[in-house]
Formats: C-alpha cells, sequence, structure tokens
C-alpha cells in the first residue's frame, strides 16, 4: 500500500498534537506547515516568565494514555500551574523525530485539489489536510482608530514594550488576555493606573491550590437550558465548592451544547457565556493573588460598559468615552476574546471561506464540521479528507480550546472513519 501524506496546518498546541498523535498510530508521512517554530502559537509563543498555564500541570499531558506526562516532564506536582514558555518547549519534545516527519517553515495560503497552497506560490502535496490553525482573530471595538496608541494586537512582538510607564493604559475587555497584559505593564516599576473595561466587568476567577475532586450532576430531568442553569446552581450550593461542579460538567459539555435548540444557544451566548467563562477558565492561584493587590493597590481598576468613542488629540494618546465620562489613556490594547467569523478569519481560514471549501459554523464561533471533525463546504457537503481540530471547532462543538480535549481531536485522526 502507498503511504500517505497528511498536511497539518499550523505548529501550535492542536498541530503539535495532530502530528505526533498520526505519527505514533499511523503510517503516514506529516507535513507540518507552520511559518514559526512548532509548539509556540499564540499561547505559548510570546509568552513571559510570568505567565503561567490555567490549568494544573496533571491536566496538561500531550499523551491521552499518560495524564502525568507533562509534570514528570516537567519535575513538578500535578498541582502547580507551570510557565507557558516550559510548556512551549514541552510541545517541541514530544513531536517524535521520525524520516516520516517533514516541518515547512511556511506560511499556508490555501488548500488546491491536491494538497496545501503555501504563499510563495508553491505546493505541499497531500491525500488528507488537517486544519490546525487555532482561534479566530480578536475582535476589535468598532470605536478603534487607526492610531499608533491604539494597540490592537497585544502578542505581536514588542507592542507592549513600547508604552511609557508613566501613562495610564486602557485594556479593552477584562479576560485572561487582559490578565496577561496587566502583569506584563506591571511586571517593571509602572505607577500608571492600568484600566480594563468590558461589558460585564468581570474578571476570571480563581483556582484554589489544590483540586476538589469533580462533583458529577444528575442532568436526566434537565429538557431545558433553564433546567440545567436550575441543577447546576443548586448542586454548587450543595457542594461547597462550585469549581468542583464546573469541572464535573466538562466531559458533557459538547453533549449539552449539541442538544440545546439554536435559540437556546444564542441565549446562552447573550447571558451566560461570559460568567460561565470567568469560571470555567480561571486564573492560577498565584495570579490571582498578584491580581488582586494589584487591585487593592489602586493600580488596576475593572469597569463594566462599552466605549463610545476613540479620538486622537493632537498632544498624542487617545480620549476614550467610557460610560462614565471621557478619559484621556496614553495607551488603549485590545485584550477581547476571539471574533465571530468570517471577519475574524486568518488569511488561510478566509481562504477556504472564500472557495467555497468550509462554510461558518453556528453563531459564527468557527467552522462547520461533521460529527467525525470533517470540514463542511459551502455547499453542505462533507470535505472527505479535509479535517478541523481545535478552537475553530466552537460553534459546532463548545469544549473545544483546552488541551484534554484538543488531545482526544488528535487522536481520533489517527482512527479510519467510514
Amino acid at each position: 500500500m502507498t503511504r500517505r501524506t497528511v498536511a497539518v496546518v499550523g505548529g501550535g498546541c492542536a498541530g503539535v498534537l495532530a502530528t505526533r498523535e498520526l505519527l505514533r498510530g499511523t503510517d503516514d508521512r506529516v507535513v507540518l506547515i507552520e511559518p514559526d517554530e512548532p509548539g509556540g502559537g499564540l499561547a505559548y509563543g510570546s509568552a513571559r516568565p510570568w505567565h503561567l498555564l490555567n490549568s494544573r500541570a496533571g491536566a496538561m499531558s500531550a499523551d491521552p494514555d499518560d495524564p502525568g506526562h507533562f509534570a514528570r516532564w516537567a519535575g513538578c506536582s500535578p498541582d502547580e500551574f507551570r510557565p507557558r514558555a516550559e510548556y512551549g518547549r514541552y510541545l517541541r519534545s514530544v513531536l517524535p523525530s521520525s524520516e516520516r516527519l517533514d516541518v515547512r517553515r511556511a506560511r499556508a495560503a490555501g488548500l488546491t485539489a491536491t494538497g496545501v497552497r503555501l504563499a510563495d506560490g508553491t505546493e505541499v502535496r497531500a491525500e488528507s489536510v488537517v486544519v490546525a490553525t487555532g482561534n479566530p482573530a480578536a475582535a476589535q471595538p468598532a470605536a478603534r482608530p487607526d492610531h499608533p496608541d491604539y494597540i490592537g494586537d497585544p502578542w505581536a512582538k514588542g507592542a507592549l514594550d513600547a508604552i511609557p510607564s508613566d501613562v495610564p493604559v486602557l485594556l479593552v475587555g477584562a479576560g485572561l488576555t487582559a490578565i496577561d497584559v496587566a502583569l506584563t505593564l506591571t511586571a517593571s516599576d509602572r505607577d500608571a493606573p492600568i484600566t480594563a473595561v468590558s461589558r460585564r466587568g468581570q474578571l476570571p476567577l480563581t483556582h484554589t491550590e489544590v483540586a476538589a475532586p469533580p462533583v458529577g450532576l444528575a442532568l436526566d430531568d434537565c429538557a431545558t437550558l433553564r433546567d440545567i442553569v436550575r441543577a447546576v446552581r443548586a448542586e454548587a450550593a450543595r457542594a461547597g465548592d462550585w469549581r468542583a461542579v464546573v469541572d464535573g460538567l466538562r466531559p458533557y459539555l459538547d453533549e449539552l451544547w449539541t442538544a440545546f435548540t439554536p435559540d437556546e444557544q444564542e441565549a446562552f451566548l447573550r447571558h451566560l457565556a461570559r460568567p460561565w467563562e470567568c469560571h470555567r477558565h480561571r486564573m492560577a492561584p498565584s495570579v490571582g493573588a498578584r491580581i488582586a493587590r494589584l487591585r487593592e493597590e489602586g493600580r488596576f481598576e475593572v469597569r463594566a460598559g462599552g466605549i463610545r468613542s476613540m479620538t486622537a488629540p493632537a498632544a498624542g494618546g487617545l480620549l476614550v468615552e467610557l460610560e462614565a465620562g471621557v478619559q484621556w489613556f496614553g495607551a488603549v490594547v485590545n485584550c477581547a476574546g476571539p471574533g465571530r467569523l468570517p471577519e475574524a478569519a486568518g488569511s488561510f481560514v478566509g481562504s477556504l471561506l472564500t472557495a467555497g471549501q468550509a462554510r461558518v459554523g453556528p453563531h459564527g464561533l468557527g467552522l462547520d464540521i461533521d460529527p467525525a471533525g470533517r470540514l463542511i463546504g459551502a455547499d453542505g457537503r462533507v470535505q472527505q479528507d479535509r479535517w478541523l481540530i481545535g478552537p475553530l471547532r466552537r460553534g459546532a462543538r463548545w469544549e473545544t480550546t483546552a488541551v484534554p480535549e484538543i488531545r482526544s481531536q488528535a487522536r481520533g485522526l489517527a482512527i479510519p472513519v467510514g
């Protein structure tokens, strides 16, 4: 039998785990297409020493069959929260050394009938393609100006280094990206305050030092989203630690999500998604303690509301109209979460949509897939041997952004689908 070639587009966490499983579980030749060093990606490639994983080491193994693999590699307790840059090194270490692996340091521009078209005009010929490009681009505020003091991408090289330490800074968004930016801006002597603004003004909550065992939840009698919310709240009150209930729900989230009606999904996104994210994606204890100190010292403030306008005075900086009034900031940093498709599609995913090789999934959160994870084209047909793993499954699925789910998806790539 002729050996297949599989092209994996994207060398972050999802791409590395997909490549690893294909090399371990099949005889395929794999071409990993990534312009930067594999294992970095947005999450790990730009991380500073003070940026920690938001999950315990015990949850971060690359191997579905060996949950303790990362903790042993790092020489730490499963309960520890390790540096994100270290996890990037770990991902590079788990890429097998194989004559069947070709790491192509290039940017993918689109798909062809016979493989992947690269930005330089050449082609990687492949019978199968795995799209593992990570999250859509961040949402941008409607009032954003075209101005050097507005930073649309805090992860761009040197973007935060250019902000003077003596000017107030506004962060658009109050999620984990805003936490990372606040930690970076306050890593050196900074007296000027930082303000984070979001619609709800809610920060991520904090992990406990030691995890409580997950608490199972009986949902058999729950017929609607409202029923599930009531059951979760009641169980959290009984359990004493809501984290155990949230963690116990995790294995069932995709099943619950796909059982919701489209209207229930939309209601969840409108009213419950942000509170859920605050409870589900939590800060490491030391990070939570650092943020609490910054708030007590008046160096970090969180406000609820939106941005009505941004204008650029001649003297520099930006005048921002918030709900409480107009305020001057020396810099405004966009820390919003992923935007909706098609607007937030990167160049590669955008090319798939333009060519009809993929279509936008439910609610614009990602791309549409069949139950096995294969892309669905604009004509509604399943794209055979065109696979999707990672955050762009969101919408069709819900729990698809964290390592345990991505490594399970990666394992599924090595199992033939009829």
